[in-house]
């Protein structure tokens, strides 16, 4: 009997008893080499008997796991390990199948050894580059488990540390043997990412974690140093993996479970955690990718339009942090879709905030509006509309201010500029988030040509609110001028109004006028110079407001003044004194001492500027006379926290007063224009300012289409010049008070026909207009036009042609023509 059992053990196949003899009877003892070395000489010289070899190893793997017998499950996958390492041969694929199904096996089991045991094979295997693709391999098992082992709640926390580790390996395996490979399965399909992502972000919370060692693999061969990193070390390192081998069509696919993650866990109120994944995928993407996040970012903004406000706030904080990172300028085919999309939340904040509501739709009950977490929202999204700024060329910042510039709403011209309940407040609301955008993008703006950085219709629409009522809304536009002009970062050092006796000790830069600032200056300093004047001339104007004028005053006279300059802003400077000392707009007696101060403070600057002796002595006299006699006339008296204000201002004369006379004779010695210095500067009065109140820019417009309408020919046409008499004298100063409401009352009519009234309406009276005008200018060609001469210099017999031939009809003779 014992002689059959033999002759039966000798007719087994080598390659089982080959891989029998591997195994020792102690499975303490470990694999026995020798016996390794000839099974793999085995298979490299038999390629054919290599899937043979990994269905007995599979067979024998899954029956001493039944058994329990985990001691020769680790010698089985140590050889399976080292058969896969050595053989590369055509059928190697077959082998691999079986190996597979062993490591599945050992997943599938409930004991965390063999978990993290197949998933260190899983991990080997995916290191091997294989000489034949497989076309039928599927790793969605894999994805599911290790996905799965990333969420362990095992109770012991060393185990469900290393439990989660070896998940994360594993899918860091998947992806790599599959990312490269076209005939694997996509590993970009939304099915796999949407149990990838959530898996490793769920481990990049776990900031607590301590770092340990994986105490219960610590006695395989397989242990290694890398694997004593944390679980969020490795996480991040494996995340940072997974995203750059992201291509240009799969960063959505990626980015998209991120964002779910952050909704579903509720995650962007608390920024931080948000924050930081989004740094991790802007550092770690292609740079001419990171646009794509940029643009996901938006939508899902769009998406939460209706979210609360905190929630809003985080996408904004991270959109934020992505444009300081995406600095490089790939933001460009989306630059106004951002800032389009960033306005647009600014808007709807306002409106949330007017309203109380964020307008739910169907059974679901409006959220109440938290009024300081939409204001924390608005403050966030100007910021970020600065940092997007901040990323983009000169060029692209001017088109985004022209871009912002026109989405300030006009009251009663602009169509849609917030709720209809919120009425005024609601424009002046949205004027003034808008006003700071705009000054979040010129902060740090450097251009060389002022004519592109200050266009027409940029500058003319801004200049426009320094006209308002509104003191908040003046200050932002001067602030945005101060910004676009200052080129060499003077604004600092001009900070505070005061009467400085060196100016070098400021360390100003001043450079020579170009020959583009001296055409920008000749079109546009009549304006700029205007609007200075009548913004002296505000009543509820601040200590901020004169400081910012003079900043304006300084930063014009050093980056943009040539000679003929100089001497305008000299006039400007004299012409403030004149109008704190006439007081025709009955201006506050703070308000006269500081336009005193300003005018004061600003000669001081421009005399040591121009650098003539008797320019500044005669300067320091009236400054030195000042400070003895009046010194609420200086700034060190009024630009301080308790002005010291007279109760009156008396009438000023002599020594205390700058002279144009003086001034004029002094310049006129060191070769400035006498004639023009001797004239005072009167500014230019539009239908602007005859306003006595403007709380809106519409309220202007109606009147200038007004008087457009009543100085237009036809009206002309219509009433005659009357001729004045005493009796109509007499009649005007009776009827004086119900002609004036009579009056308001037609310019209000005015102002609410194109507040209220229908486009179509409106386009009517403007088309009946044009047609008017059509037949006049149809009458004067008809009059104009005469019939051309004939080309054979003789008159038609007897008859002469009233109708004008056009050119084109004319025939010449041959010579005639070139």
């Amino acid at each position: 009997m014992y002689g059959v059992c033999g002759c039966c053990g000798a007719l087994r196949p080598r390659y089982k008893r080959l891989v029998d003899n591997i195994f020792p009877e102690d499975p303490e003892d470990g694999l026995v080499k020798a016996n390794m070395e000839k099974l793999t000489f085995y298979a490299l010289s038999a390629p054919e008997k290599l899937d043979r070899i990994g269905a007995y190893l599979s067979e024998r793997l899954s029956r001493d796991v039944a058994r329990h017998k985990y001691g020769y499950v680790c010698i089985a996958m140590e050889a399976l390990d080292q058969l896969l390492m050595a053989c590369h041969c055509q059928s190697i694929n077959l082998f691999v199948e079986s190996f597979l199904k062993m490591v599945r096996k050992l997943l599938e089991s409930d004991k965390p050894n063999l978990q993290i045991l197949g998933t260190n094979s899983f991990v080997k295997f995916a290191n091997i580059e294989e000489d034949t693709p497989s076309y039928h391999r599927s790793y969605d098992f894999f994805v599911s488990r290790f996905s799965e082992m990333c969420h362990s709640s095992f109770e012991d926390p060393d185990i469900r540390t290393n439990i989660r580790m070896a998940g994360i390996k594993g899918l860091q395996a998947v992806v790599r043997k599959t990312v490269n490979d076209e005939l694997q399965a996509n590993i970009w399909d939304p099915q796999h990412m949407d149990k990838i992502v959530p898996s490793l972000l769920f481990n990049l919370q776990q900031e607590d974690c301590k770092e340990s060692a994986c105490s219960c693999v610590s006695s395989l061969p397989q242990g290694s140093e890398k694997e004593k990193e944390s679980p969020l070390e490795l996480t991040e390192r494996c995340f940072r993996e997974l995203l750059g081998r992201a291509a240009y069509g799969n960063i959505k696919n990626a980015i998209t479970p991120v964002l779910m993650h952050l909704d579903n866990h509720s995650l962007w109120e608390s920024k931080s955690f948000a924050v930081r994944c989004f740094k991790i995928i802007m550092y770690s993407i292609q740079t001419q990718h990171a646009h794509l996040v940029i643009q996901q970012l938006l939508g899902h903004l769009d998406a939460n339009s209706k979210n609360s406000a905190t929630v809003r706030a985080g996408i904004v904080e991270v959109l934020s942090e992505a444009a300081v990172i995406e600095a490089s300028g790939s933001v460009g085919p989306t630059v106004l879709e951002v800032f389009n999309t960033l306005l647009k939340q600014l808007r709807l904040s306002v409106d949330y905030e007017l309203t109380g509501s964020y307008h739910a739709c169907g059974n679901i009950d409006s959220a109440v509006v938290k009024e300081h977490e939409e204001r924390q929202l608005q403050e966030a999204v100007i910021k970020t509309v600065g940092s997007f700024a901040n990323t983009l060329p000169t060029y692209q910042r001017s088109e985004v201010m022209l871009f912002i510039m026109g989405k300030i709403p006009v009251p009663g011209m602009h169509p849609a500029i917030g709720p209809a309940s919120s009425g005024f407040e609601g424009s002046r609301m949205i004027q003034l988030m808008l006003l700071k955008a705009l000054l979040q993008v010129t902060t740090g703006f450097q251009t060389t040509n002022m004519l592109t950085a200050l266009p027409t219709s940029f500058l003319d629409p801004l200049l426009s609110f320094t006209l308002m009522e509104d003191m908040e809304i003046r200050l932002l536009v001067l602030e945005i001028l101060v910004s676009v002009i200052d080129r060499h970062d003077n604004r600092p050092k001009l900070s505070s109004i005061s009467i400085i006796s060196d100016i070098s000790v400021l360390k100003l830069k001043v450079d020579k006028c170009s020959r583009q600032d001296n055409l920008f200056m000749k079109k546009h300093s009549h304006r700029l110079y205007r609007h200075i004047y009548l913004a002296c001339k505000e009543e509820n104007s601040a200590q901020l407001h004169f400081e910012t004028l003079y900043a304006l005053l300084g930063l014009i006279s050093m980056e943009l003044a040539n000679e003929e300059v100089v001497v305008d802003l000299i006039r400007l400077a004299l012409a403030l004194q004149d109008l704190a000392l006439t007081n025709e707009d009955s201006l506050p007696v703070y308000n006269r001492c500081a336009i005193h101060a300003l005018s004061a403070a600003y000669l001081n600057l421009i005399c040591q500027l121009t650098t003539v002796p008797s320019f500044c002595q005669h300067v320091q006299e009236v400054i030195e006379t000042r400070q003895k006699r009046v010194p609420f006339l200086l700034p060190e008296d009024i630009f301080i926290e308790n002005p010291r204000v007279p109760e009156t201002l008396e009438k000023l004369e002599g020594e205390v007063v700058f002279l144009q006379t003086k001034i004029a004779e002094v310049l006129g010695g060191s070769g400035y224009n006498t004639d023009r210095l001797a004239t005072p500067y009167i500014p230019q009065l539009t239908d602007e300012d005859r306003l006595a109140k403007r709380k809106s820019i519409g309220d202007t417009i109606s009147l200038q289409v007004e008087v457009d309408s009543r100085n237009s020919p036809e009206r002309e046409e219509r009433c005659p010049a009357e001729e004045i008499t005493f009796e109509t004298l007499k009649k005007a100063i009776v009827d004086s008070v119900s002609t004036e409401e009579q009056e308001r009352e037609r310019r209000r009519q005015v102002v609410e026909k194109f507040q209220t009234a229908p486009f179509e309406e409106i386009a009517a009276h403007c088309g009946a207009r044009a047609t008017l005008l059509q037949s006049k200018l149809n009458q004067i060609f008809e009059i104009t036009i005469r019939p051309p001469p004939s080309p054979s210099g003789s008159v038609g017999h007897g008859s002469t042609q009233r109708r004008s031939v056009p050119v084109y009809e004319m025939k010449f003779p041959d010579l005639c023509v070139y």
